[in-house]
């Protein structure tokens, strides 16, 4: 199995990946990322070019390079005459963002269950094996493979809007909740219904295949939320 060092994921086939002039400008977006994420940068805090750059030792523009990076993500707003700041990555933002996932992806996955081939269905079984392998102990190598996972669901769908949009809301979610543990509940029932996936798209069972899909993302978003609260609970008290 890849270690977390050499795991990699790309975007699904025909969605372009982050159009970057430089690896300096890569290199400041996950700073300022995890900045955000972490909360060392706060929600709604200004982002002054000038400040950022001095602080990360670099010019400008790279710096600007990554803030519009972060704002192609979400991380970020723009607002005339007041620049960027930090979009607050709290319960609503987040909340949002699997209100509009349970949406999009059943319909993705009613339409794979259509088309898939002996080799997708090769494919999604070699993801769960390895998924179970690493058993969540790594999660960083877990989130990639789960991304892997779905990858293989809904990259080839027509609606490349669709697909762009679940792919970047996923990039969101996929940092969000490296940060919190999986329950052991929330563990076995992902297994579960990877599980229940693959067997719905062998028997080709496209309605069933999007429920539990829906099912999987409700939950997702349950458990993800409930963390949330517990974390900024704990902070409170």
């Amino acid at each position: 199995m890849a270690s977390t060092s050499e795991f990699k994921i790309s975007p699904p086939a025909g969605l372009e990946d982050m159009d970057v002039s430089s690896q300096r400008a890569l290199s400041l977006y996950e700073s300022i990322r995890e900045d955000i994420l972490s909360g060392r940068l706060e929600p709604n805090e200004r982002l002054v070019v000038a400040d950022l750059a001095e602080r990360f030792g670099t010019s400008t523009n790279p710096i600007r390079e990554a803030l519009q990076m972060l704002r192609g993500e979400g991380y970020v707003m723009f607002s005339p005459n007041r620049g960027a700041r930090v979009r607050p990555i709290d319960h609503d933002f987040v909340r949002n963002i699997y209100e509009i996932s349970t949406l999009i992806e059943p319909a993705l996955t009613r339409w794979f269950v259509g088309m898939a081939t002996d080799e997708d269905i090769a494919e999604l079984e070699r993801i769960q094996r390895l998924i179970e392998d690493n058993n969540f102990v790594d999660a960083v190598l877990h989130s990639g493979l789960d991304v892997q996972f779905h990858t293989v669901v809904y990259q080839r769908h027509y609606n490349r809007h669709a697909a762009e949009i679940w792919w970047k809301h996923r990039q969101v979610l996929r940092a969000v909740t490296q940060r919190f543990p999986y329950t052991l509940a929330r563990r076995s029932q992902v297994i579960r219904e990877h599980r229940e996936l693959i067997e719905h798209v062998k028997a080709g069972e496209a309605d069933k295949a999007a429920a539990c899909v829906a099912h999987h993302v409700e939950s997702s978003g349950r458990h993800i939320l409930e963390q949330m609260r517990a974390f900024d609970a704990a902070r409170a008290g």
